[in-house]
């Protein structure tokens, strides 16, 4: 007996219902992209190993999916690093291809290699899936889609005002009120690991921190701790995890904290200006909150980071992303080059919609009309009204045979169909056809000629 195929865990196969579900939010990130000036890019779907090792922290290059050298690569290792069987050794001789991690270093590597050909500043969009490694969990999958957002080539804070509003667009079509845009700045974390004496820590610091609203704040404290922060350092960090009051009371105490640090007031600045403006703007659906825990894990950011939360009562992480990261495409050569950028995550926001039941229910009918077939002549008939159908933009199909009438209204109602045509040998003699409405099992007669009046009401 055939073995029950499986599929990799971590990847989903998608239903028609799915595919059209996740294309209604894909397309309304898209507009509100475009909208914004944003242009469509893409890149492949695997870099050389070189482009993204290095650049995601210790931890994201443990969850980079490596690619095998093609051919026996296995001959062309030494004898002494094949009985070694350490992996680091291994890995360079064996692999040097991986599949994209995420879309902004692949992006900051398109911006090097065309840097002649873009103008600056350059703002781009990418929908498009990446991989990772890690434990497959409730919105977590080691294949999924990003929606990305980016500008390169311009330090002006007012990128991090639009970003936000762009957030607030997408989310206010898409009805998920009560999002909550969080916003720290990775200043004010450096300043903190300045004058808490863990300068040279400073990712570890971050790293940890990054895990405040997942393990909690004395897992948070014993990381550290293991990772050499010392508990006097830690101590000094605490206010930090008492912050509280609003945005203005916030950066007060910040300002008390950080007063002997000039990258961290440098923060504090950047973040007082962004609040400001966005509160002169306003927002339509969503709430700017700071949080001065939000880290972020990845190494590249240097100013304004962002998160965001799904509307309060819905169980799930955040469901997009981003921060400004002013010298990324420095690691590829091209110094001196500020960029930020923004995340939509599309598999996350999915379940919050569905969760919530905010996805349309036209999104589940897959055609509009649907023509029984009774036969060889009354079939060509419903053709060729189903070409006119669909000349008009109407989806419109024929059942393929003329199997038993309770078979094909069983499909038709599977399918979600709110039209069926009857075109039999009475309606053929007539030249009519009748249509019935699925909803409430009315049905009304049209001429074939003059199949537009049909038309009208759809």
């Amino acid at each position: 007996m055939a073995q029950k195929p499986s599929i990799p865990k971590g990847t989903r196969d998608f239903s028609p219902t799915e595919v059209a579900r996740r294309n209604y939010i894909i397309q309304i990130i898209k507009k509100h992209f475009e909208v914004y000036g944003f242009q469509p890019i893409e890149t492949p779907s695997f870099e050389n190993s070189e482009t993204l090792l290095g650049k995601y922290g210790d931890e994201g290059d443990r969850l980079i999916f490596k690619i095998l050298n093609s051919g026996d690569f296995i001959s062309k290792v030494d004898d002494v690093t094949y009985s070694s069987k350490k992996s680091n050794s291994l890995l360079p001789k064996i692999s040097e291809k991986a599949l994209r991690y995420d879309l902004t270093v692949p992006f900051a590597r398109y911006v090097v290699m065309h840097q002649n050909e873009i103008d600056f500043p350059f703002k781009r969009y990418q929908i498009q899936p990446v991989w990772r490694a890690d434990r497959p969990q409730k919105g977590r999958f080691r294949e999924f889609y990003q929606c990305d957002a980016d500008v390169v080539g311009s330090n002006s804070l007012l990128q991090e005002v639009e970003l936000i509003q762009l957030y607030d667009a997408v989310f206010t079509e898409l009805k998920l009120a009560g999002s909550t845009i969080k916003l720290n700045n990775r200043k004010i974390l450096s300043g903190i690991a300045e004058v808490i004496g863990a300068k040279h820590l400073l990712i570890d610091f971050t790293v940890a921190l990054d895990k405040l609203d997942k393990i909690g704040e004395e897992k948070v404290k014993e990381e550290m701790l293991d990772k050499g922060i010392s508990e006097i350092a830690i101590e000094k960090a605490s206010p930090l995890f008492a912050m509280n009051g609003d945005a203005a009371e916030q950066l007060a105490q910040l300002k008390s904290l950080l007063a002997d640090s000039e990258v961290g007031m440098a923060g504090i600045s950047e973040l007082d200006e962004i609040i400001r403006t966005v509160k002169e703007l306003g927002l339509k659906s969503a709430s700017l909150q700071l949080d001065v825990t939000l880290a972020r894990g990845l190494n590249y950011y240097t100013g304004a980071i962002f998160e965001v939360s799904a509307p309060e009562g819905v169980s799930m992480g955040s469901i997009g992303g981003g921060g400004r990261y002013d010298d990324l495409t420095g690691i590829f050569g091209l110094k001196d080059v500020s960029g930020i950028g923004i995340s939509f995550g599309l598999d996350r926001i999915y379940l919050v919609l569905e969760e919530l039941g905010l996805f349309p229910e036209r999104l589940d009918k897959s055609i509009d009309v649907l023509c029984i077939n009774f036969g060889e002549k009354e079939s060509l008939a419903s053709l060729k009204l189903v070409g006119k159908l669909r000349e008009n933009g109407i989806k419109a199909e024929v059942y393929p045979s003329a199997a038993k009438m309770q078979k094909q209204m069983k499909y038709a109602n599977n399918r979600k169909v709110p039209y069926v045509v009857l075109i039999g040998e009475r309606e053929l003699l007539n030249q009519e056809f009748v249509v019935k409405t699925m909803a409430t099992g009315e049905q009304e007669t049209y001429s074939l000629k003059n199949h537009g009046n049909f038309i009208d009401t759809l």
